[in-house]
């Protein structure tokens, strides 16, 4: 069924949040996976990568359905956003170097004059990030000392996606103007 105004999909998702309905999410599951996996294929995944996500964001549907609001975003926006956040965690996961990729056994000593730039850089980012207005200061420090996403700051302050961002892009580009 292809509803004209997605009153279809947030019936559907209220019959999974309030009631965990099988059916409702199997036809959920049906029309919108397909479309799921095509957009991250058309995004850079392989297909394999694409069906983990995909089964991932199907999860993720099924077990907060509670959470979405229809006055905040039409159903597929609420789906595809969590399939776009999902790739760039499964990015993140990816850049990650594995244990068997690190180095172990003992380090060369490092230069003393390296160690002396680095700490010195350190702190310039240290006094740079602690003049930053509060709202941007906080923003900046869980998404990069926190390694949250933005959407997982969004959830934590309530806070709507495109004010974490611009946020964030605020502080970032008074940091550069200090920096350089």
């Amino acid at each position: 069924m292809k509803p004209k105004d997605g009153t279809r999909w947030i019936f559907l998702l209220r019959q999974i949040a309030e009631k965990r309905d099988t059916e409702a999410f199997a036809e959920l599951f049906g029309h919108f996976a397909p479309r799921v996996k095509a957009f991250l294929m058309k995004s850079g995944a392989d297909h394999a990568l694409a069906e983990e996500c995909t089964q991932d964001v199907m999860v993720t549907v099924w077990s907060k359905a509670a959470q979405f609001d229809p006055s905040r975003a039409s159903a597929a926006t609420w789906i595809f956003t969590i399939a776009r956040n999902r790739r760039i965690d499964m990015l993140r996961r990816d850049r990650r170097p594995e244990p068997e990729d690190l180095f172990w056994g003992p380090e060369e000593e490092p230069d003393q004059l390296d160690v002396l730039a680095l700490q010195q850089e350190s702190d310039q980012l240290g006094a740079a990030i602690a003049e930053l207005p509060d709202k941007q200061r906080v923003m900046i420090e869980r998404a990069y000392f926190g390694e949250l996403s933005h959407s997982e700051i969004a959830e934590e302050t309530g806070l709507p996606l495109g004010t974490i961002k611009s946020r964030i892009r605020l502080a970032l580009d008074r940091l550069r103007h200090n920096l350089s």
